[in-house]
Order: C-alpha cells, then structure tokens, then sequence
C-alpha cells in the first residue's frame, strides 16, 4: 500500500496540478482522487472530480511559466500520504512551496490538504 500511496502522491502533484493538457489532466483525476474527493487549501474547499479539475486548470492559468516540482520524497503511513513540492518559473528559485497531505480510500485520494509554507 505504502508504494500506491507514493504514487497517489506524485501523480497529484505532476499529473494533476502540474498538466496543462486538459484531457490528460482529467484522465488523471479519474485514477487518482473517489469521485466525491475533498479538496482543502487555504483559499477554499472543493468537492469533486469536476471541482479539482477547474481548481487545477485556474491555477497553471493564472501561472503561465509555472511549474510544480516535488521537493523531497513522498512518503505513506498507513492510510495517509504526504509530500513537499515547490512552485515557480521553470528553471528559476520557486515563489512558494507547500506541502499536500492525502487520506487514500480505496486506493484512491479521497481527501487532499495543501498547506503553502512560503
């Protein structure tokens, strides 16, 4: 379970919050987050597929040039998942960085934190 969490969580960051392409970024929501997925930041919750999806493509919209970089390894404890990642201009010191923290139900995220660090 530990090696499905890591995935969980790598996947989050560059297949989801990090993928520019539309149907990519949607295919990966249907593997990666329940269907009823819970999204926490410090902006706002969100609840859903098609929810995470705007939150994701509004975010790389508002970052033209931006990238997500993990910032470590992720690591799994039982249920839950959690990894540091950075932000900002590919190839330039990142603007912020955070960390996500998931609770995997079914094999699947079905609650996700972000808490911004900088």
């Amino acid at each position: 379970m530990s090696e499905t969490i890591i995935n969980l969580m790598r996947a989050n960051l560059l297949e989801v919050f990090n993928e520019r392409d539309e149907a990519r970024r949607l295919a990966a929501i249907a593997r990666t987050y329940t269907e009823d997925v819970v999204f926490y930041d410090p902006e706002e919750v969100v609840t859903g597929h098609n929810a995470l999806n705007e939150k994701a493509r509004d975010l790389l919209e508002k970052a033209t040039g931006f990238v997500f970089s993990p910032a470590g390894p992720a690591y799994a404890n039982h249920n839950l998942g959690y990894l540091d990642w950075i932000f900002g201009p590919e190839g330039q010191p990142p603007v912020v960085s955070g960390i996500d923290i998931a609770l995997i139900k079914d094999g699947r995220i079905a609650t996700l934190y972000t808490i911004l660090k900088k």
